[in-house]
């Protein structure tokens, strides 16, 4: 029986309020079609902000309270089907301030970009693939434990290893060796991925002292999202890093051209600074990503050439769109 049989109920809507933190920012973030990379740090922000109110209530340090327990992954039950929730909600509990906000720091550095690139869906697959790859890496290494492990390390690994598999010459802002700048992918892959093996072999062979990270979870959910993140990139908004080289792949899927904006063409051209963001749109708008930015900005700033009615910014299949809120015929555009 699961050890959530033993809670009491205000202990049981704690839960469920960690459940709703863990959740909310994904619903909001897929209906109003925004970042699931931000939303992954809100959530990771919200439910660590709940388990560390739940510490200090009973006293006690944030790894001995009781969702590390319920929450953890336990390497020697975990093939207990009734334990197999383990594998997910292990990645949003962590076991201090410091580990959650180191995890948030990689999604947040790196997955963002990473999500400008192939997209909120595909990024949310491989981030789940990083934390199972964790997670089973742990539990086949370990597999008499009974020490719960926790934290979003693995699946911060995996957005590692799938940015490394599809983009490393990409270029993002990154602390290291005290220097914040701007580093390759595969630079910061080499160090960060060097450094958990090297720790791992000085572990191995005892030139080191005990420790209570899991890096052999890290290692594992970087390789689990590396060998599969171009099979689940192809098809997203942009290119990969070889195929842009490669003469026999398809070429750039072909974003609509502008045209006059329909403001001018209605004989009410646009100033101030809805002018502005238009001339913006007009000067960047060339990829997927930056030009749904944009129409989202001047959907807020515009109204119906037609009618004055409301402007909305809508995605369909990745190609972004601005309408009239009354009617489709006034204004769809481009």
């Amino acid at each position: 029986m699961s050890v959530l049989a033993d809670l009491g109920v205000f202990d049981h809507i704690l839960v469920l309020i960690m459940f709703l933190a863990c959740i909310l920012p994904y619903i909001s973030a897929y209906m109003g079609n925004t970042s699931m990379a931000l939303a992954t740090i809100l959530s990771l922000m919200l439910v660590s902000f709940v388990q560390f109110a739940i510490s200090i209530f009973q006293g006690v340090p944030v790894e001995m309270s009781w969702p590390v327990s319920i929450f953890g992954i336990k390497p020697a039950i975990s093939g207990s089907p009734s334990e197999s929730y383990r594998f997910f909600t292990s990645a949003w509990i962590h076991a201090g301030w410091i580990h959650v906000l180191g995890n948030i720091l990689v999604v947040g550095l790196v997955g963002i970009p990473l999500e400008q690139r192939m997209g909120g869906k595909r990024w949310l697959s491989v981030y789940i693939l990083g934390l199972l790859g964790g997670n089973i890496a742990w539990v086949l290494t370990h597999p008499e434990s009974m020490i719960p492990a926790v934290g979003a390390s693995g699946a911060a690994f995996g957005l590692l290893g799938a940015y490394m598999a599809c983009w490393p010459s990409d270029e993002v802002e990154f602390p290291l060796l005290f220097l914040i700048r701007a580093w390759p992918i595969w630079i910061i892959v080499f160090f960060r991925l060097g450094l958990e093996i090297w720790q791992m072999y000085s572990l191995q062979t005892g030139t080191s002292g005990e420790t209570n990270i899991a890096h052999m979870a890290h290692v594992g959910g970087f390789f689990l999202s590396y060998s599969m993140a171009r099979r689940i990139s192809r098809g997203g908004p942009q290119l990969l890093e070889r195929d842009m080289t490669d003469g026999n792949t398809m070429p750039t899927r072909k974003i609509p051209e502008l045209g006059t904006d329909p403001w001018r063409l209605s004989g009410a051209p646009l100033e101030g600074k809805s002018l502005r963001v238009l001339e913006k749109l007009i000067e960047e708008g060339d990829e997927m990503e930056t030009r749904r930015a944009w129409l989202e900005e001047l959907s807020e700033h515009t109204i119906c050439p037609v009618c004055g009615g409301e402007i909305l910014a809508v995605t369909k299949n990745r190609q972004t769109s601005i309408k009239c809120g009354v009617s489709e015929s006034h204004l769809m555009w481009p």
